[in-house]
């Protein structure tokens, strides 16, 4: 655990897990374990932000989308903040038979003693056998909401058509 002198094993993990430091993202970040999800990806992720582990997070990029990793803004962005914890919104598939999955959180930190947050929807993949982190988008992603038509069967369960129950014009 020299790897990391601000945290020890006992430590609460920074990514909010419950589970100490040693027995929650440290293996991943050291490189001893692999992180058997997306959420456990994304929260060692976190946890690397937090201890400054740079290398971690240039490392679980999927091969191929690194030629841009700003690896000077990262650090100055890591070292820069003083993380204060993480919020799993939603995450989506990323089980065991997937091979694609879906992470919404926000990531609270301050700078300067200004509270912030960072709020991502975070894809990734399984290749290799592993998880890699394969992009994000700013906020919730979007949901696929499907429109009732007036003659469907009304979503409360009246057994009538939407337009003579919920879709009345009031």
């Amino acid at each position: 655990m020299s790897d990391f002198p601000d945290f020890k094993e006992t430590d609460a993990c920074p990514c909010g897990s419950g589970k100490t430091f040693g027995d929650c993202c440290a293996p991943y970040l050291a490189g001893s374990a692999l992180p058997p999800s997306p959420e456990a990806l994304m929260r060692s992720r976190y946890s690397a932000f937090a201890t400054h582990n740079i290398d971690y997070l240039e490392s679980t990029l999927l091969p191929g989308t690194r030629d841009d990793f700003d690896r000077d803004g990262v650090r100055e962005w890591a070292e820069g903040a003083t993380w204060t914890g993480l919020e799993v919104r939603h995450t989506e598939a990323g089980g065991p038979m997937d091979q694609t999955g879906v992470v919404e959180f926000i990531a609270h930190f301050s700078m300067q003693g200004e509270p912030r947050l960072h709020h991502e929807t975070s894809s990734f993949v399984r290749q290799d056998g592993r998880w890699w982190y394969v992009d994000g988008i700013m906020g919730a992603r979007p949901r696929k909401v499907e429109k009732i038509g007036r003659n469907d069967p009304c979503s409360c369960g009246s057994g009538k058509k939407y337009k003579k129950c919920c879709g009345q014009a009031a």
